[in-house]
């Protein structure tokens, strides 16, 4: 849930930031907020989610 968060957050302040800068426009930006928001929706979340928890685990296991 915490890295969900996180990944949420991160990729959030990413879209505003590309958005600010102009590398995005405005209606880009809207469908790549929709497409999270629509692909949470639907059975590729599982996955998602498993996959994205596992690379963090393993990422925190590879600390020294």
């Amino acid at each position: 849930m915490v890295v969900t968060v996180s990944l949420v957050l991160l990729f959030g302040a990413l879209l505003a930031f590309l958005l600010k800068v102009g590398s995005l426009k405005a209606g880009v930006c809207f469908v790549a907020v929709m497409f999270g928001f629509l692909l949470a929706s639907t059975g590729a979340s599982g996955p998602l989610n498993h996959g994205i928890a596992s690379t963090a685990q393993t990422i925190g296991h590879m600390r020294p």
